[in-house]
């Protein structure tokens, strides 16, 4: 089984897109041939510093090899340094209806946002598709948020495969129902764009600030709890064991306990999980060599792929 992730260097990566994306993909290492990519060129969607994109772009690679990233089992590489996936693009456009892509959520959310409507993020999804299908992809890991751009994919593979014959695979999304769902700090999700994330290889003093900041209700410390409808609790259930979550639980109902000595366990529990994860990082941050290598070699085994897969896709249109 063939399985592609992918994730866009936009900026720091935070606590919800290491338990609701990275760590998902991570243990899936295991169930296959994996393909993950970071997505630079989706990125110019949003990002429109060179600068920041370069950095972000090295910034992603860091995080994933720092998490524990096997590049025996996987091809880690740069969305850009695989150029087949945008002739294809270009050859999927050619039979993507234009109603396909006009239903599509995203995009009108991300105008109603306020990002600028343009070609690049209307036809998001044909590249995406690409992505897929230029290494033949079996799986895709996606949250509930990108499964329509999963279904589109799969209705582009087959109006190709109808029209030119039998060449690529029809993907699946896996929709990672047991993904945690990471609460802000504010209590709604965690979001670059709502500024509420806390960045797992922040420095530990500005992380411990940042979780002392969880808002929380005005309930003494005497009153029992309830840690269903607590955003500290939610915080601290996503990093503790089984016994840890069901001990905490079991004080926030006695009472007696304050919001600011459960933040301080779960600040605990963050650098417990992350301080090794930051040493790695840093020793990688100082050999950018390593990390080049790592990518240079996935983007290597993802041409590979690419590069039959365009062949076949260039004979059956008439390309070759």
């Amino acid at each position: 089984m063939r399985i592609l992730s992918g994730i866009q260097p936009s900026g720091k990566l935070h606590l919800g897109n290491y338990l609701g994306m990275m760590k998902p993909v991570l243990d899936l290492e295991q169930k296959g041939e994996s393909f993950i990519f970071i997505a630079n060129y989706h990125a110019l969607t949003s990002v429109d510093d060179p600068e920041s994109l370069r950095l972000n772009t090295m910034d992603v690679a860091l995080d994933f090899l720092a998490c524990g990233l096997n590049t025996d089992r996987t091809a880690f590489y740069r969305q850009s340094d695989v150029p087949e996936v945008t002739e294809l693009m270009w050859i999927l456009s050619n039979v993507t209806p234009m109603g396909l892509l006009e239903r599509c959520h995203s995009y009108k959310d991300k105008i109603a946002r306020g990002l600028a409507s343009n070609h690049g993020l209307f036809a998001y999804p044909v590249l995406m598709t690409a992505d897929i299908l230029a290494v033949q992809s079996d799986l895709v890991p996606v949250g509930r948020d990108q499964k329509q751009h999963i279904e589109v994919a799969r209705d582009i593979a087959m109006k190709f495969n109808n029209q030119y014959g039998e060449v690529f695979r029809i993907p699946e999304a896996s929709i990672q129902s047991d993904a945690a769902i990471v609460p802000g700090l504010d209590g709604r999700k965690m979001s670059k764009s709502y500024g509420n994330t806390i960045d797992i290889f922040g420095d530990a003093k500005e992380v411990k600030g940042k979780i002392m900041r969880i808002v929380t209700d005005s309930k003494s410390v005497e009153e029992p709890k309830d840690p269903d409808s607590c955003n500290v609790f939610a915080f601290y259930r996503l990093l503790a064991t089984d016994e840890q979550r069901e001990d905490m639980a079991s004080r926030y109902k006695e009472g007696g306990l304050g919001y600011g000595h459960v933040k301080k366990e779960l600040a605990e529990l963050f650098e417990a999980r992350f301080a090794p994860l930051r040493e790695k990082r840093r020793e990688l941050a100082g050999n950018p060599g390593i990390v080049e290598d790592v990518l240079r070699r996935g983007a290597e085994r993802a041409r590979s792929e690419a590069v039959k897969t365009l062949e076949r896709v260039r004979y059956a249109v008439g390309l070759a």
